[in-house]
């Protein structure tokens, strides 16, 4: 990758990142799904000037309803019931063990680098669920893997989707999870709460908005979308492991997020094993393999 590619890879890292903190501030003033359903409904006004995507209906439902609609709902409804963000951006990256998991049930075979990863992972995921108390609660514990899942089953759902220009898909896909997420709000959450949440909202919760509709979602889905066109997904991949890091070293900082002993191993075998399933490492024992080669026939 050349410099400006890696330099827009990392800033889609720290754009994700930061997400996990703006949620919580959005959820101080906007119910969980009400932030949810305004998020990707004002993320889906390129849809004015974009044309849909030449996709099945029922295939950008599906889309839709995994990746936008339960992922973030059950997200921001576990971070409103008190998973701290740090936490929240690990578990929701538990999507890639998921998505293999979730491969096997469509005849895909892992390789033994995936299974190793996958396995790693969900070890990691055993220990932060043993560290369940304090600021980590069953409810958000259980939300958060259940977020993670829906990213991964979208994930499972989207290869069918073949090539398509991402911009016009994300705009298309938010409004089609923006309209039933305003709905579910009204009817779950109440017309009265919806309403005093546009009332008394603060400043801060408004621009919270503000950067996961411009920042988190148009900005930085353009981008992921524009690195994976012009370079293979293993190269891409890897940068996403930046993100459960920083928004737990911007949780720590902003909101005092604390790590136990049990709970960072678990977060830190999370992210080994995400690292495991994402990076090319058969190219580096490859590599390493044909550079002892070398380096003893000089000898």
């Amino acid at each position: 990758m050349p410099p400006a590619h890696i330099a827009l890879a990392l800033l889609v890292a720290i754009l994700w990142g930061f997400n996990f903190a703006a949620i919580r501030i959005g959820l101080e003033s906007f119910p969980p799904l009400l932030l949810t359903g305004l998020r990707f409904f004002l993320a889906a006004v390129p849809v004015l000037w974009l044309a849909r995507p030449a996709v099945p209906w029922t295939l950008m439902l599906a889309v839709a309803g995994s990746w936008y609609v339960a992922q973030f709902a059950l997200l921001f409804t576990a971070m409103a019931a008190g998973l701290a963000p740090g936490i929240a951006a690990v578990l929701d990256h538990m999507q890639a063990p998921f998505t293999i998991l979730f491969a096997l049930a469509i005849g895909e075979r892992p390789s033994r680098q995936q299974l190793t990863g996958m396995f790693v992972a969900l070890c990691g995921l055993g220990l932060v669920g043993l560290s369940i108390g304090g600021d980590v609660t069953i409810a958000g514990f259980v939300l958060g893997v259940g977020a993670g899942a829906s990213w991964a089953l979208g994930n499972v759902i989207y290869k069918r989707v073949g090539a398509v220009d991402l911009a016009p898909m994300i705009a298309w896909l938010s409004l089609i999870a923006g309209v039933p997420s305003l709905m579910l709000s009204i009817v779950v959450e109440g017309p009265t709460p919806v309403v005093e949440a546009f009332i008394t909202a603060t400043w801060a919760s408004w621009a919270a908005l503000v950067y996961l509709v411009i920042a988190a979602t148009l900005a930085a889905w353009w981008m992921w979308g524009y690195l994976l066109t012009r370079h293979p997904a293993s190269v891409v991949a890897p940068f996403a492991l930046l993100i459960p890091a920083i928004s737990a070293v911007v949780s720590y900082f902003a909101f005092g997020e604390r790590f136990g002993p049990l709970r960072l191993a678990g977060m830190m075998l999370i992210v080994a094993g995400l690292a495991i399933v994402a990076l090319p490492l058969h190219n580096v024992w490859r590599r390493w393999s044909m550079w002892r080669t070398r380096a003893g026939g000089e000898s």
